[in-house]
């Protein structure tokens, strides 16, 4: 990953001081702008505000910022140090604080499984404090929340790079080709993890292989993540064949044969298959069906959540009017309706990329996630 792409900065020097800075990616790709997150508070902004995005990237800076704040918002440790040292207490509060971030983003399904995971963690912190601990539990539950936000800083560039390696070798296996045409929608690189990325991780894969012809960024309305954010990694990164397109053109390219795959990333895959993703994925998905295309998704397994049946289930976030008509020169007091996200059928996806493998078509060619998670979650506990 180019030094200049750094989503976040993290440091910890001395083991019981961490700071976080996130990348403002609104200001991008003309301005490079570090903002401080030293509270739970700038965490939830930066994240509502979309100054940061990605699902990865989400809950990585909420957990961070948790972290942060209890180690060294003064506010925050004022609150902290006057509690009793109550394992309800202070559990009850940390709780608070990551329902609050929990609510920031509500499609994304990687900040609520985070969450939990921190909840466990903290659970089990708890349970091994026995009688003979000198240990408070303030101080227990602060150092799980620093261990686990570090371990899944470090976690995530590791999977990127997985899920990398496993979509390039799909991807040449479905096309049976040399080297491969890619389209993509959104961002899903380096600035929407904490490194290297998912869907645009498969496109470096590919290009480190010498094995990527070229890929094409669809600009990806409102917000234009793909020409502010995708464009700015493949120039940043030199990969081949780099263009842009509006998000109108896709059937256009695809109906001359110029691509070969497409490969996009997720928020929240359901049981099924079913994928929530920027909106402008489904009708993707369906120009890539007509024209006979492979699509594929590429997500770690944090994404996928077995407890949703089906993409019906899947919590739409809707953004404000103001946000449409800001970016689009329209009327300003035009009735909007302005979806985040829209929901993919698993009858349109070739295969679901993670870092523990492909989640493919099973002879009746349906996407069985669940199986695949419950079977690489058992292996993982064994």
């Amino acid at each position: 990953m180019s030094m200049n792409l750094q989503s976040l900065k993290y440091s910890n020097t001395d083991g019981s001081n961490p700071r976080l800075q996130v990348l403002d990616q609104l200001v991008l790709p003309n301005e490079k702008v570090y903002l401080d997150v030293p509270t739970v508070q700038d965490a939830y902004t930066v994240i509502r505000t979309m100054q940061i995005r990605g699902a990865p990237l989400i809950a990585i800076v909420a957990v961070l910022g948790l972290s942060v704040d209890l180690h060294t918002c003064p506010k925050t440790i004022q609150e902290y140090n006057q509690m009793d040292d109550n394992d309800q207490q202070v559990l009850s509060y940390i709780r608070e604080k990551m329902e609050y971030l929990k609510s920031s983003r509500p499609t994304a399904v990687n900040l609520s499984n985070a969450l939990e995971e921190l909840d466990q963690a903290l659970i089990k912190a708890m349970s091994k404090k026995d009688e003979t601990t000198t240990v408070s539990t303030k101080d227990i539950l602060k150092k799980a929340v620093l261990d686990y936000s570090e371990f899944l800083l470090e976690r995530d560039v590791s999977d990127n790079r997985a899920i990398g390696e496993f979509g390039a070798q799909a991807i040449l296996n479905a096309t049976k080709k040399e080297k491969v045409n890619l389209v993509t929608i959104c961002n899903t690189g380096s600035l929407a993890t904490a490194g290297y990325g998912t869907a645009l991780g498969v496109a470096r894969s590919l290009q480190q292989r010498n094995q990527l012809e070229s890929i094409t960024a669809l600009e990806t309305r409102p917000y234009n993540q793909g020409s502010r954010l995708t464009a700015f990694e493949i120039l940043e990164e030199q990969m081949p064949g780099g263009r842009l397109i509006c998000d109108s053109a896709a059937a256009a390219l695809m109906q001359t044969k110029q691509v070969d795959a497409c490969i996009v990333g997720a928020d929240r895959v359901c049981a099924n298959g079913d994928t929530a993703n920027k909106i402008g994925t489904y009708q993707l998905s369906i120009v890539a069906a007509y024209h006979k295309v492979p699509f594929f998704v590429a997500a770690p397994i944090t994404s996928l959540d077995i407890n949703l049946e089906s993409g019906s289930s899947i919590p739409i976030e809707e953004r404000s009017s103001e946000e449409l008509i800001s970016t689009s020169q329209a009327p300003s007091h035009m009735p909007c309706w302005n979806p985040a996200f829209d929901v993919t059928p698993a009858c349109n996806i070739s295969g679901i990329i993670t870092e523990k493998g492909v989640v493919e078509p099973d002879q009746d060619g349906k996407l069985n996630v669940k199986a695949f998670v419950e079977k690489h979650t058992s292996i993982s506990e064994s």
